[in-house]
């Protein structure tokens, strides 16, 4: 028999975070077929995460971000 819906959730809320992140991008994967383009949006992301780590560029708050792009289209 399978396990209540109400039962995974808790359990899952229970788990630590980098768990749960693993968890959701599962689930999303499992309803999107893999595209060509979606590739590439996970190699520009991975290419971007490892830019960040190798300090090659540094991260903008959310906010700031989006002040910057409407200064520019403004």
């Amino acid at each position: 028999m399978a396990t209540p819906v109400s039962e995974l959730e808790a359990e899952v809320l229970s788990l630590p975070a980098a768990d749960r992140a693993r968890l959701v991008e599962r689930l999303i994967a499992s309803f999107e077929p893999r595209f060509d383009q979606q590739q590439a949006w996970q190699e520009q992301a991975e290419q971007r995460r490892a830019d960040v780590k190798a300090a090659d560029v540094s991260m903008v708050r959310g906010d700031e971000a989006l002040a910057r792009v409407r200064a520019r289209l403004g």
